[in-house]
């Protein structure tokens, strides 16, 4: 069983450095693979699916669509998880040339199996590669990490080639969510708050013009809440045989909460699409 430490675990969603999120990921993203039976370690996209892995592999279909992936684009995928989308996005725009970026080794050592991708240890905040060298730019459910968001923004701006898109698909809050109506989340949704506006503005000021952005928060945060209420038990059966017992109640509530704050529109989920509009 996975030992974590109640107060270590306060401190890594409190601080929510690059080590905290590590550690973080390190100590709770076999949760997430229990919990979807998958490697994707996102939320899902939960249109026209029915089980974890199906949600997973919609959005990151999804996604790919929407950023206009076509075969021989050259792509950085950053914060990269496994690598399991950059896996589809192979499969299904090959040929394609995808670089993994991710600040967390451990999930790159995992990942070095995977010999048709291409892979690097590195920060999002300060990108080591050459300007104009990129078509695409993504960050499927990454760049809630990134801080500061703007460096991120910034390097995508170097190196995406002329006619390059940033792609996100972000968690966020409204302008109107404080830490008070966050609740428990404000602790276990360990990521940076950004707000859509924060987000939009940022982007802006680092040279980039949105070309569609798509609202999916109902789509994503409410039916994976249903879906694990309906099946708790069998899923919190093989949970604790890993973590302890507070770990699933946590994430339980944790839950619900979220479906909440999403019913009354004080997070959502975006897809962006943005260009360079200044060359």
């Amino acid at each position: 069983m996975k030992k974590i430490n109640p107060l270590e675990l306060f401190f890594w969603t409190f601080r929510r450095n690059e080590k905290d999120v590590v550690n973080l990921y390190d100590s709770l993203s076999d949760l997430m693979r229990i919990a979807t039976g998958g490697d994707m370690l996102n939320f899902g996209y939960w249109e026209n699916v029915s089980s974890p892995i199906q949600a997973q592999a919609n959005l990151c279909k999804t996604f790919g669509s929407f950023v206009k992936l076509e075969p021989n684009h050259k792509i950085l995928d950053v914060g990269s998880g496994l690598a399991s989308p950059a896996l589809q996005w192979q499969n299904d725009y090959s040929p394609i040339s995808i670089t993994s970026v991710n600040i967390n080794f451990n999930q790159l050592s995992e990942s070095y199996k995977q010999n048709s991708l291409n892979f690097l240890n590195s920060t999002a905040t300060t990108l080591p590669f050459e300007s104009k060298s990129f078509d695409r730019v993504l960050a499927l459910e990454s760049a809630q990490h990134f801080n500061p968001l703007e460096s991120f923004f910034s390097e995508s701006f170097r190196i995406l080639k002329k006619d390059g898109l940033l792609g996100l698909a972000i968690p966020v809050t409204s302008d109107k969510t404080s830490m008070r109506k966050l609740g428990l989340l404000s602790m276990t949704w360990s990521s940076e708050h950004y707000t859509l506006e924060f987000v939009k503005s940022t982007l802006h000021e680092n040279g980039f013009e949105i070309l569609e952005m798509k609202k999916i928060g109902s789509n994503i945060y409410e039916p994976l809440t249903e879906y694990y209420s309906k099946n708790r038990e069998e899923i919190k059966e093989k949970i604790l045989k890993k973590y302890p017992s507070y770990v699933e109640k946590i994430l339980f509530k944790s839950l619900i909460k979220m479906k909440e704050l999403s019913e009354k529109k004080l997070i959502d989920y975006l897809l962006i699409s943005c260009k360079k509009s200044i060359q």
